[in-house]
């Protein structure tokens, strides 16, 4: 069984036992949390589609560890007017373990 999730702004398809990174979540490490924004559940080749949300689903996950993505490193050049700009990015994540999808 899978489900499609939302979270931090963005959908993730999601199936039990998976690891997956998502936008920075407040929780601890170890801590099991609930993902009630469920906008799909499938199994083999049933799926039921939410209008936006399916009624009564939630899917269960657990907190493994937080971090920072790989830098993404930014260069803004204006040529022959002496400008360049030199940024960097760090995103944070969390990243999840999946446990169960229910309906």
């Amino acid at each position: 069984m899978y489900a499609v999730i939302k979270t931090g702004g963005k959908q993730y398809k999601v199936a039990a036992g998976e690891k997956i990174k998502v936008e920075q979540i407040a929780a601890e490490v170890g801590q099991e949390i609930v993902i009630d924004q469920v906008l799909a559940v499938g199994s083999g080749a049933e799926l039921q589609v939410g209008t936006p949300l399916v009624a009564g689903a939630s899917v269960k996950a657990t907190v493994v560890a937080h971090g920072k993505h790989d830098k993404v490193r930014i260069f803004k050049l204006r040529r022959r007017k002496h400008y360049q700009k030199h940024q960097g990015h760090r995103q944070t994540y969390t990243e999840l373990e999946i446990g169960a999808v229910s309906v």
